[in-house]
C-alpha cells in the first residue's frame, strides 16, 4: 500500500514513515505542509501513481489552523475516491463536519493520541484505504453534541468559530491573537461579535466568556 504523509513535526513525520515502512507500507510522499502535499499528489496523479491513502495533520504551516484540512479537501475535489485520514491534537468538530460533508467513504478522522496505539492506527489506515469511514470515538461523541447546538452557533463566521474554539481551550485573547496571527484588537472584535450572536448581553452578574464557552461545549 502506497501512503502519502503530511505532518509538520519532523519527529512525528519520521516516526510515521518508520512505523509504516516496518509494516510493509510504501511511503511515497512525506512532506511538512499542505501545499507540498497537494503538489506531490498532483505530480503523482500526472504520472498515474496516486497513493492508496493520504495521512495528514489538520493544522500545519503557515497559520497552523486548517491547512491540512484544506489540502485534503482540494485533493478530494480533484480525486473524489482518494482515501484520506486526518488527525489532530484536539477534537475539532467543524473540521470533521467539513471533511464528512461530501462522500464520507474513504475518510478518517483521528486524534493524534490514537497513533500511539500502532495496531489501531494501522487498522484505521487500512480501513480508510478500503473505502470505509473511520472516526475517533471522541470525535463521534462531540459531533453528536454539536448537532444539537442552537442556530446561533451556526451564525458564527469561520474565524469567530476558531476564536471560540480557542476560548474553549482556555486561551486568553493575547494567546488567541498569537495563535491565529491576528492583532489583539481583531480578536477583541471577534469576541464581541460572538457575544452578540450568542445573545450574551453584558451583565455584572455574569461572565460572558464562560457562558459563551459553555454554550459552545454543551449546546445549550
Amino acid at each position: 500500500m502506497r501512503v502519502a504523509i503530511a505532518e509538520d513535526s519532523v519527529i512525528l513525520r519520521d516516526g510515521l514513515v518508520s512505523l509504516l515502512t516496518r509494516r510493509g507500507f510504501e511511503v511515497a510522499v512525506a512532506v511538512g505542509d499542505g501545499d507540498a502535499l497537494v503538489r506531490a499528489i498532483t505530480s503523482s496523479a500526472a504520472a498515474d501513481e496516486l497513493p492508496d491513502v493520504v495521512v495528514a495533520d489538520v493544522r500545519m504551516p503557515p497559520t497552523h489552523t486548517d491547512e491540512g484540512l484544506r489540502a485534503v479537501l482540494a485533493l478530494r475535489d480533484a480525486h473524489p475516491t482518494l482515501p484520506v485520514l486526518l488527525f489532530s491534537q484536539y477534537v475539532e468538530t467543524r473540521y470533521a463536519a467539513r471533511l464528512l460533508a461530501g462522500d464520507p467513504r474513504g475518510v478518517g478522522y483521528l486524534l493524534k493520541d490514537r497513533v500511539a496505539d500502532v495496531r489501531d492506527f494501522v487498522e484505521a489506515l487500512t480501513r480508510v484505504a478500503d473505502g470505509q469511514t473511520v472516526l475517533d470515538p471522541e470525535v463521534v461523541a462531540q459531533l453528536m453534541r454539536a448537532s444539537a447546538r442552537p442556530a446561533a452557533l451556526d451564525s458564527l463566521t469561520p474565524r469567530e468559530g476558531e476564536v471560540l474554539d480557542l476560548m474553549a481551550q482556555g486561551r486568553s485573547n493575547g494567546a488567541i491573537a498569537e495563535t491565529l496571527f491576528l492583532s489583539y484588537g481583531a480578536v477583541e472584535k471577534n469576541v464581541a461579535q460572538i457575544f452578540t450572536k450568542l445573545g450574551l448581553e453584558q451583565d455584572p452578574a455574569d461572565h460572558r466568556r464562560v457562558l459563551a464557552v459553555l454554550r459552545y461545549l454543551d449546546g445549550r
